[in-house]
Protein backbone atom coordinates (compact mmCIF):
# COMPACT_ATOMS: atom_id res chain seq x y z
CA UNK A 1 0.00 0.00 0.00
CA UNK A 2 1.39 3.40 -1.22
CA UNK A 3 2.18 6.34 1.53
CA UNK A 4 0.55 9.34 1.70
CA UNK A 5 1.64 12.00 0.30
CA UNK A 6 1.17 13.69 3.40
CA UNK A 7 3.86 11.66 4.84
CA UNK A 8 6.07 11.26 2.18
CA UNK A 9 9.26 11.89 3.75
CA UNK A 10 10.97 13.12 0.60
CA UNK A 11 9.37 16.44 0.07
CA UNK A 12 11.44 19.70 -0.02
CA UNK A 13 9.08 21.53 2.44
CA UNK A 14 9.02 18.39 5.37
CA UNK A 15 12.51 17.04 5.68
CA UNK A 16 13.06 13.66 7.70
CA UNK A 17 13.44 15.33 10.67
CA UNK A 18 10.32 17.30 10.81
CA UNK A 19 7.66 15.95 13.57
CA UNK A 20 4.42 17.58 11.73
CA UNK A 21 2.71 17.52 15.67
CA UNK A 22 5.41 18.94 17.24
CA UNK A 23 6.13 21.66 14.95
CA UNK A 24 1.90 22.38 15.20
CA UNK A 25 2.21 22.24 18.51
CA UNK A 26 4.75 24.65 19.35
CA UNK A 27 3.53 27.21 16.59
CA UNK A 28 0.07 27.38 18.67
CA UNK A 29 1.82 27.82 21.91
CA UNK A 30 4.02 30.77 20.25
CA UNK A 31 0.80 31.75 19.31
CA UNK A 32 -0.65 31.74 22.64
CA UNK A 33 1.73 33.48 24.59
CA UNK A 34 2.14 36.00 22.04
CA UNK A 35 -1.70 36.98 22.89
CA UNK A 36 -0.85 37.16 25.72
CA UNK A 37 0.58 40.31 25.17
CA UNK A 38 -0.83 41.15 22.34
CA UNK A 39 -3.76 41.91 22.88
CA UNK A 40 -3.70 40.34 26.32
CA UNK A 41 -1.36 42.84 27.79
CA UNK A 42 -2.23 45.74 26.26
CA UNK A 43 -5.92 45.52 27.40
CA UNK A 44 -5.21 44.49 30.83
CA UNK A 45 -2.71 47.56 31.08
CA UNK A 46 -4.95 50.47 28.92
CA UNK A 47 -7.78 49.10 31.81
CA UNK A 48 -6.21 48.89 34.84
CA UNK A 49 -4.65 52.22 35.09
CA UNK A 50 -6.74 55.79 35.11
CA UNK A 51 -8.27 56.99 32.07
CA UNK A 52 -5.18 59.61 31.13
CA UNK A 53 -3.11 56.70 30.95
CA UNK A 54 -4.85 54.02 29.03
CA UNK A 55 -3.36 55.33 25.94
CA UNK A 56 0.34 55.40 26.98
CA UNK A 57 0.01 52.18 28.89
CA UNK A 58 -1.28 50.32 25.55
CA UNK A 59 1.26 52.04 23.36
CA UNK A 60 3.95 50.98 26.03
CA UNK A 61 3.07 47.07 25.70
CA UNK A 62 2.68 47.47 21.87
CA UNK A 63 6.12 49.18 21.02
CA UNK A 64 8.01 46.59 23.53
CA UNK A 65 6.36 43.70 21.62
CA UNK A 66 7.74 44.99 18.10
CA UNK A 67 10.60 46.52 19.17
CA UNK A 68 11.64 43.44 20.94
CA UNK A 69 11.08 41.40 17.82
CA UNK A 70 13.83 43.07 15.68
CA UNK A 71 15.93 43.23 18.17
CA UNK A 72 15.47 39.46 19.03
CA UNK A 73 16.24 38.43 15.45
CA UNK A 74 19.07 40.85 15.05
CA UNK A 75 21.01 39.45 17.95
CA UNK A 76 19.29 38.73 20.56
CA UNK A 77 17.88 35.14 20.07
CA UNK A 78 21.79 34.03 19.48
CA UNK A 79 22.90 35.92 22.71
CA UNK A 80 20.50 33.95 24.59
CA UNK A 81 20.47 30.40 22.73
CA UNK A 82 23.63 30.18 20.43
CA UNK A 83 27.36 29.54 20.71
CA UNK A 84 28.94 30.42 24.26
CA UNK A 85 30.42 33.77 24.55
CA UNK A 86 30.72 33.70 28.09
CA UNK A 87 29.91 30.92 30.83
CA UNK A 88 26.23 33.80 30.97
CA UNK A 89 26.06 34.95 27.37
CA UNK A 90 25.91 33.60 24.33
CA UNK A 91 27.43 35.17 20.74
CA UNK A 92 25.14 37.60 19.40
CA UNK A 93 24.44 37.37 15.29
CA UNK A 94 21.29 37.70 12.65
CA UNK A 95 18.68 34.56 12.77
CA UNK A 96 17.34 35.85 9.41
CA UNK A 97 19.01 33.62 7.07
CA UNK A 98 17.00 30.96 5.84
CA UNK A 99 20.05 28.44 5.49
CA UNK A 100 19.99 29.06 9.49
CA UNK A 101 16.09 29.11 10.01
CA UNK A 102 15.13 26.14 7.57
CA UNK A 103 17.68 23.92 9.41
CA UNK A 104 16.23 21.22 12.26
CA UNK A 105 16.39 23.83 15.31
CA UNK A 106 19.31 23.22 17.93
CA UNK A 107 20.44 25.21 21.09
CA UNK A 108 24.13 24.07 20.66
CA UNK A 109 25.30 24.83 24.01
CA UNK A 110 22.76 22.60 26.20
CA UNK A 111 25.07 19.55 25.58
CA UNK A 112 25.27 17.89 29.20
CA UNK A 113 28.47 16.52 30.39
CA UNK A 114 29.46 14.15 33.43
CA UNK A 115 32.13 15.11 35.82
CA UNK A 116 34.70 12.54 33.47
CA UNK A 117 33.77 14.64 30.76
CA UNK A 118 31.51 11.58 28.72
CA UNK A 119 28.20 13.28 27.64
CA UNK A 120 24.78 12.66 29.84
CA UNK A 121 22.44 14.09 27.61
CA UNK A 122 23.25 15.37 23.90
CA UNK A 123 21.64 19.19 23.11
CA UNK A 124 18.82 19.82 22.64
CA UNK A 125 17.19 19.06 19.14
CA UNK A 126 13.75 19.47 18.54
CA UNK A 127 12.11 17.90 15.81
CA UNK A 128 10.91 21.33 13.86
CA UNK A 129 13.12 24.11 11.87
CA UNK A 130 15.45 26.93 13.85
CA UNK A 131 12.44 29.19 12.60
CA UNK A 132 10.06 27.73 15.04
CA UNK A 133 11.36 28.17 17.87
CA UNK A 134 13.11 31.40 17.31
CA UNK A 135 9.55 32.86 17.17
CA UNK A 136 8.68 30.72 20.15
CA UNK A 137 11.47 32.63 22.24
CA UNK A 138 10.71 35.66 21.02
CA UNK A 139 6.90 35.88 22.62
CA UNK A 140 8.68 34.77 26.12
CA UNK A 141 11.27 37.68 25.90
CA UNK A 142 8.58 40.10 24.62
CA UNK A 143 6.43 39.25 27.63
CA UNK A 144 9.27 39.86 30.03
CA UNK A 145 9.54 43.66 28.72
CA UNK A 146 6.49 43.82 28.83
CA UNK A 147 5.89 43.04 32.36
CA UNK A 148 8.53 45.28 33.56
CA UNK A 149 6.44 48.04 31.96
CA UNK A 150 4.01 47.48 34.88
CA UNK A 151 6.04 49.03 36.97
CA UNK A 152 6.55 52.46 35.39
CA UNK A 153 3.03 53.02 33.98
CA UNK A 154 1.96 56.55 34.18
CA UNK A 155 5.21 58.97 34.66
CA UNK A 156 7.66 57.13 32.55
CA UNK A 157 9.46 59.58 29.80
CA UNK A 158 7.66 57.50 26.08
CA UNK A 159 11.63 58.05 24.62
CA UNK A 160 13.49 56.94 27.47
CA UNK A 161 10.70 53.59 27.21
CA UNK A 162 12.08 53.32 23.44
CA UNK A 163 15.80 53.88 24.69
CA UNK A 164 15.80 51.32 27.63
CA UNK A 165 13.82 48.31 25.85
CA UNK A 166 16.35 47.03 23.50
CA UNK A 167 19.09 48.22 25.85
CA UNK A 168 17.47 46.11 28.61
CA UNK A 169 16.83 43.08 26.51
CA UNK A 170 20.50 42.98 25.13
CA UNK A 171 21.84 43.83 28.44
CA UNK A 172 19.83 41.83 31.19
CA UNK A 173 17.42 39.46 29.21
CA UNK A 174 19.57 37.41 26.99
CA UNK A 175 21.99 36.89 30.21
CA UNK A 176 19.22 35.16 32.20
CA UNK A 177 18.01 33.66 29.40
CA UNK A 178 21.50 31.81 28.72
CA UNK A 179 22.79 30.98 31.60
CA UNK A 180 19.29 29.31 32.75
CA UNK A 181 17.80 28.14 29.26
CA UNK A 182 20.76 28.56 26.43
CA UNK A 183 23.10 26.04 28.02
CA UNK A 184 25.72 28.64 30.19
CA UNK A 185 26.65 28.05 33.81
CA UNK A 186 23.27 28.07 35.43
CA UNK A 187 21.71 25.37 33.39
CA UNK A 188 24.80 22.99 33.44
CA UNK A 189 24.90 23.36 37.55
CA UNK A 190 21.37 21.85 37.04
CA UNK A 191 19.17 24.52 38.16
CA UNK A 192 15.74 24.14 37.16
CA UNK A 193 13.91 26.64 35.38
CA UNK A 194 11.09 25.07 33.67
CA UNK A 195 9.32 28.03 31.93
CA UNK A 196 10.60 31.31 33.22
CA UNK A 197 10.26 31.65 37.11
CA UNK A 198 13.83 33.00 37.34
CA UNK A 199 14.19 34.01 33.33
CA UNK A 200 11.30 36.27 33.25
CA UNK A 201 9.42 36.61 36.18
CA UNK A 202 11.85 37.29 38.78
CA UNK A 203 13.76 39.33 36.04
CA UNK A 204 10.94 41.16 35.09
CA UNK A 205 9.62 42.29 39.19
CA UNK A 206 13.75 42.55 40.21
CA UNK A 207 14.15 44.80 37.33
CA UNK A 208 10.58 46.59 37.47
CA UNK A 209 11.17 47.70 40.91
CA UNK A 210 14.45 49.03 40.29
CA UNK A 211 13.36 50.82 36.74
CA UNK A 212 10.44 52.20 39.31
CA UNK A 213 13.48 53.83 41.78
CA UNK A 214 15.22 55.40 39.17
CA UNK A 215 12.46 57.10 37.16
CA UNK A 216 10.74 58.38 40.47
CA UNK A 217 7.00 57.93 41.39
CA UNK A 218 3.92 59.49 39.85
CA UNK A 219 2.12 62.32 40.98
CA UNK A 220 1.10 62.52 44.42
CA UNK A 221 -2.47 62.63 43.55
CA UNK A 222 -1.81 59.37 40.86
CA UNK A 223 -0.26 57.52 44.01
CA UNK A 224 -3.61 58.13 46.28
CA UNK A 225 -6.11 57.44 43.65
CA UNK A 226 -5.71 55.03 40.55
CA UNK A 227 -9.21 53.70 39.75
CA UNK A 228 -8.96 51.08 36.83
CA UNK A 229 -11.16 52.59 34.32
CA UNK A 230 -12.84 49.68 32.77
CA UNK A 231 -12.69 46.76 35.30
CA UNK A 232 -14.83 44.71 32.43
CA UNK A 233 -12.07 44.78 30.20
CA UNK A 234 -9.16 44.52 32.78
CA UNK A 235 -10.98 40.83 33.16
CA UNK A 236 -11.21 40.54 29.63
CA UNK A 237 -7.14 41.02 29.42
CA UNK A 238 -6.90 38.67 32.35
CA UNK A 239 -8.50 35.91 30.63
CA UNK A 240 -6.14 36.48 27.76
CA UNK A 241 -3.24 35.97 30.01
CA UNK A 242 -4.54 33.11 32.24
CA UNK A 243 -5.46 31.30 28.76
CA UNK A 244 -2.09 31.91 26.78
CA UNK A 245 -0.38 30.37 29.74
CA UNK A 246 -0.96 27.35 28.25
CA UNK A 247 1.06 27.92 25.60
CA UNK A 248 3.55 29.45 28.03
CA UNK A 249 4.06 26.16 30.11
CA UNK A 250 2.98 24.09 27.85
CA UNK A 251 5.55 24.80 24.79
CA UNK A 252 8.45 24.66 27.51
CA UNK A 253 9.09 20.93 26.47
CA UNK A 254 9.68 21.71 22.52
CA UNK A 255 7.17 19.20 22.32
CA UNK A 256 3.98 17.75 22.54
CA UNK A 257 4.98 15.20 25.36
CA UNK A 258 3.82 13.83 28.61
CA UNK A 259 5.54 16.68 30.55
CA UNK A 260 3.37 19.60 27.96
CA UNK A 261 0.43 17.60 29.37
CA UNK A 262 1.08 17.84 32.75
CA UNK A 263 2.52 21.21 32.93
CA UNK A 264 -0.45 22.66 31.35
CA UNK A 265 -2.94 21.36 33.98
CA UNK A 266 -0.80 22.32 36.49
CA UNK A 267 -0.96 26.04 35.42
CA UNK A 268 -4.06 26.07 35.41
CA UNK A 269 -4.77 24.34 38.96
CA UNK A 270 -2.06 26.76 40.49
CA UNK A 271 -4.09 30.03 38.84
CA UNK A 272 -7.38 28.72 40.40
CA UNK A 273 -5.94 28.20 43.51
CA UNK A 274 -3.98 31.22 43.98
CA UNK A 275 -6.87 33.17 42.77
CA UNK A 276 -9.17 31.33 45.44
CA UNK A 277 -7.40 31.82 48.11
CA UNK A 278 -6.52 36.04 47.54
CA UNK A 279 -9.95 36.42 47.40
CA UNK A 280 -10.75 34.47 50.76
CA UNK A 281 -7.94 36.61 52.35
CA UNK A 282 -9.41 39.99 50.92
CA UNK A 283 -12.71 38.92 52.39
CA UNK A 284 -11.84 37.82 55.35
CA UNK A 285 -9.52 40.85 56.41
CA UNK A 286 -11.25 43.47 54.10
CA UNK A 287 -15.00 42.33 54.19
CA UNK A 288 -15.62 42.26 50.43
CA UNK A 289 -13.58 40.65 47.25
CA UNK A 290 -11.84 42.48 44.99
CA UNK A 291 -11.75 41.84 41.32
CA UNK A 292 -8.41 43.55 41.05
CA UNK A 293 -7.12 41.18 43.86
CA UNK A 294 -9.11 38.07 42.24
CA UNK A 295 -6.80 39.69 38.94
CA UNK A 296 -3.53 39.75 41.17
CA UNK A 297 -4.29 36.57 42.73
CA UNK A 298 -4.20 34.68 39.32
CA UNK A 299 -1.35 36.26 38.01
CA UNK A 300 1.23 35.29 41.50
CA UNK A 301 -0.46 31.39 40.95
CA UNK A 302 0.59 31.79 37.36
CA UNK A 303 3.65 32.93 37.87
CA UNK A 304 4.46 30.58 40.92
CA UNK A 305 4.06 27.30 39.04
CA UNK A 306 6.20 28.73 36.05
CA UNK A 307 9.47 27.48 37.04
CA UNK A 308 7.76 23.68 38.13
CA UNK A 309 5.24 23.36 36.00
CA UNK A 310 6.30 20.30 34.52
CA UNK A 311 8.15 18.81 37.24
CA UNK A 312 5.93 18.72 39.80
CA UNK A 313 2.82 16.62 40.86
CA UNK A 314 -0.34 18.02 40.39
CA UNK A 315 -0.95 18.20 44.52
CA UNK A 316 1.64 19.95 44.62
CA UNK A 317 0.29 22.47 41.74
CA UNK A 318 -1.86 23.21 45.03
CA UNK A 319 0.23 24.04 47.40
CA UNK A 320 2.16 26.22 45.46
CA UNK A 321 -1.09 27.69 44.53
CA UNK A 322 -2.44 28.45 48.50
CA UNK A 323 1.04 30.03 49.11
CA UNK A 324 1.48 32.09 45.98
CA UNK A 325 -2.01 33.12 46.85
CA UNK A 326 -1.06 34.12 50.33
CA UNK A 327 2.62 35.11 50.68
CA UNK A 328 2.67 37.72 47.85
CA UNK A 329 -0.64 38.96 49.43
CA UNK A 330 0.72 39.25 52.80
CA UNK A 331 3.88 41.46 51.13
CA UNK A 332 1.43 43.51 48.80
CA UNK A 333 -1.63 44.34 51.27
CA UNK A 334 0.69 44.37 54.97
CA UNK A 335 4.02 44.37 54.27
CA UNK A 336 4.10 46.81 51.82
CA UNK A 337 1.65 49.48 53.45
CA UNK A 338 4.53 49.55 56.45
CA UNK A 339 7.74 49.13 54.51
CA UNK A 340 9.34 52.35 54.29
CA UNK A 341 11.40 51.36 52.01
CA UNK A 342 8.91 49.10 50.12
CA UNK A 343 6.92 52.78 50.58
CA UNK A 344 9.40 54.95 49.14
CA UNK A 345 9.10 53.20 45.45
CA UNK A 346 6.22 53.34 43.14
CA UNK A 347 5.84 50.62 41.80
CA UNK A 348 2.30 50.97 39.51
CA UNK A 349 1.23 47.69 39.37
CA UNK A 350 2.56 45.67 42.16
CA UNK A 351 5.32 43.76 39.84
CA UNK A 352 7.70 43.28 42.42
CA UNK A 353 4.98 41.48 44.44
CA UNK A 354 3.11 39.46 41.76
CA UNK A 355 6.00 38.55 39.67
CA UNK A 356 9.69 38.90 42.09
CA UNK A 357 8.16 37.80 44.85
CA UNK A 358 6.07 34.95 43.44
CA UNK A 359 8.64 33.72 40.60
CA UNK A 360 11.38 33.87 43.63
CA UNK A 361 8.96 31.30 45.90
CA UNK A 362 7.74 29.01 42.65
CA UNK A 363 11.62 28.52 42.20
CA UNK A 364 12.37 27.03 45.87
CA UNK A 365 9.00 25.45 45.82
CA UNK A 366 10.72 23.76 42.85
CA UNK A 367 13.86 22.90 44.61
CA UNK A 368 11.55 21.44 47.72
CA UNK A 369 8.89 19.43 45.73
CA UNK A 370 9.95 18.85 42.13
CA UNK A 371 9.47 14.99 41.47
CA UNK A 372 12.17 12.73 40.36
CA UNK A 373 10.49 10.62 37.40
CA UNK A 374 9.04 14.12 35.86
CA UNK A 375 12.47 15.80 36.10
CA UNK A 376 13.88 12.61 34.39
CA UNK A 377 11.59 13.59 31.54
CA UNK A 378 12.94 16.80 30.72
CA UNK A 379 15.58 17.91 32.81
CA UNK A 380 19.51 17.26 31.00
CA UNK A 381 20.82 16.33 34.71
CA UNK A 382 19.56 12.52 35.23
CA UNK A 383 18.68 11.95 38.97
CA UNK A 384 17.32 15.51 39.63
CA UNK A 385 14.40 16.02 42.54
CA UNK A 386 13.52 18.32 44.95
CA UNK A 387 14.20 18.56 48.56
CA UNK A 388 11.34 16.05 50.02
CA UNK A 389 12.33 13.29 47.83
CA UNK A 390 15.49 12.62 49.67
CA UNK A 391 18.77 11.65 47.74
CA UNK A 392 20.21 15.07 46.64
CA UNK A 393 17.42 16.73 46.97
CA UNK A 394 18.82 19.01 49.50
CA UNK A 395 21.35 20.57 46.86
CA UNK A 396 18.89 21.26 44.62
CA UNK A 397 16.85 23.81 47.05
CA UNK A 398 20.50 25.34 47.21
CA UNK A 399 20.86 25.34 43.64
CA UNK A 400 17.66 27.49 43.31
CA UNK A 401 18.88 29.89 45.87
CA UNK A 402 21.88 30.71 44.17
CA UNK A 403 20.63 30.64 41.13
CA UNK A 404 17.98 33.38 42.39
CA UNK A 405 20.51 35.64 43.64
CA UNK A 406 22.30 35.57 40.76
CA UNK A 407 19.29 36.93 38.80
CA UNK A 408 18.60 39.34 41.41
CA UNK A 409 22.10 40.75 41.45
CA UNK A 410 22.52 41.05 37.39
CA UNK A 411 18.89 42.68 36.93
CA UNK A 412 19.28 45.16 39.56
CA UNK A 413 23.07 46.14 38.60
CA UNK A 414 22.74 45.77 34.81
CA UNK A 415 19.21 47.92 34.94
CA UNK A 416 20.97 50.22 37.23
CA UNK A 417 23.53 50.61 34.73
CA UNK A 418 20.97 51.06 31.70
CA UNK A 419 18.81 53.97 33.52
CA UNK A 420 21.76 55.94 34.40
CA UNK A 421 23.22 56.14 30.82
CA UNK A 422 19.52 56.90 29.24
CA UNK A 423 19.60 59.61 31.87
CA UNK A 424 22.61 61.30 30.68
CA UNK A 425 20.99 61.77 27.23
CA UNK A 426 17.38 62.49 28.10
CA UNK A 427 15.25 62.84 31.58
CA UNK A 428 13.33 59.19 32.90
CA UNK A 429 10.43 60.45 34.26
CA UNK A 430 7.82 63.20 32.05
CA UNK A 431 7.59 66.26 32.84
CA UNK A 432 4.95 67.90 35.14
CA UNK A 433 2.85 69.42 32.77
CA UNK A 434 2.33 65.90 30.76
CA UNK A 435 1.86 64.09 34.26
CA UNK A 436 -1.28 66.07 35.07
CA UNK A 437 -2.75 65.90 31.27
CA UNK A 438 -1.99 62.69 30.75
CA UNK A 439 -2.20 60.88 27.40
CA UNK A 440 -3.54 63.92 25.32
CA UNK A 441 -0.01 65.53 26.52
CA UNK A 442 2.37 62.56 25.54
CA UNK A 443 -0.07 60.83 22.46
CA UNK A 444 -2.45 63.72 21.28
CA UNK A 445 -4.79 61.19 21.46
CA UNK A 446 -7.21 60.06 24.54
CA UNK A 447 -8.96 56.89 25.08
CA UNK A 448 -12.58 57.35 25.59
CA UNK A 449 -14.37 60.36 25.30
CA UNK A 450 -15.94 60.48 28.85
CA UNK A 451 -15.62 62.59 31.72
CA UNK A 452 -13.35 61.79 34.53
CA UNK A 453 -11.60 59.11 35.76
CA UNK A 454 -13.96 57.43 37.44
CA UNK A 455 -15.85 60.19 38.35
CA UNK A 456 -19.79 61.44 37.95
CA UNK A 457 -19.69 64.74 36.42
CA UNK A 458 -21.08 67.29 38.74
CA UNK A 459 -21.13 70.44 37.21
CA UNK A 460 -21.30 72.66 40.53
CA UNK A 461 -17.56 70.63 41.56
CA UNK A 462 -16.23 70.68 38.30
CA UNK A 463 -17.18 73.79 36.17
CA UNK A 464 -17.89 74.27 32.59
CA UNK A 465 -14.57 72.74 30.75
CA UNK A 466 -13.93 72.35 27.39
CA UNK A 467 -15.83 69.43 24.99
CA UNK A 468 -18.22 68.24 27.78
CA UNK A 469 -21.62 68.48 27.31
CA UNK A 470 -24.64 70.61 29.57
CA UNK A 471 -27.03 67.72 30.66
CA UNK A 472 -30.73 68.97 31.40
CA UNK A 473 -33.84 66.60 32.27
CA UNK A 474 -36.43 66.38 29.17
CA UNK A 475 -39.51 67.12 30.22
CA UNK A 476 -41.50 66.31 27.48
CA UNK A 477 -43.63 63.56 28.73
CA UNK A 478 -43.62 62.32 32.12
CA UNK A 479 -44.94 59.42 31.45
CA UNK A 480 -42.24 57.62 29.97
CA UNK A 481 -38.82 57.10 30.96
CA UNK A 482 -36.97 60.70 31.92
CA UNK A 483 -34.71 61.13 29.09
CA UNK A 484 -31.95 63.59 28.54
CA UNK A 485 -31.50 66.62 26.15
CA UNK A 486 -27.68 67.27 25.46
CA UNK A 487 -26.92 70.67 24.73
CA UNK A 488 -22.76 71.31 23.24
Amino acid sequence: MATPGAYDQHLPAVPDWLNKGDNAWQMTASALVGLQSMPGLVILYASIVKKKWAVNSAFMVLYAFAAVLICWVLVCYRMAFGDQLLPFWGKGAPALGQKYLARQALIPETIHHYSNGTIENPATQPFYPMATLVYFQFTFAAITMILLAGSVLGRMNIRAWMAFVPLWLVFSYTVGAFSLWGGGFLYQWGVIDYSGGYVIHLSSGIAGFTAAYWVGPRLRSDRERFPPNNVLLMLAGAGLLWMGWSGFNGGAPYAATITASVAVLNTNISAATSLLVWTTLDVVFFGKPSVIGAVQGMMTGLACITPGAGVVQSWAAIVMGILSGSIPWFTMMILHKKSYWLQKVDDTLGVFHTHAVAGLLGGLLTGLLAEPELCNMVLPVNGSRGAFYGGNGGKQFLKQLVAALFVIGWNIVSTTIILVIIRIFMPLRMPEHDLMIGDDAVHGEEAYALWGDGEKYDPTRHGSVFGAAEITPNDYNHNTARGVTINL
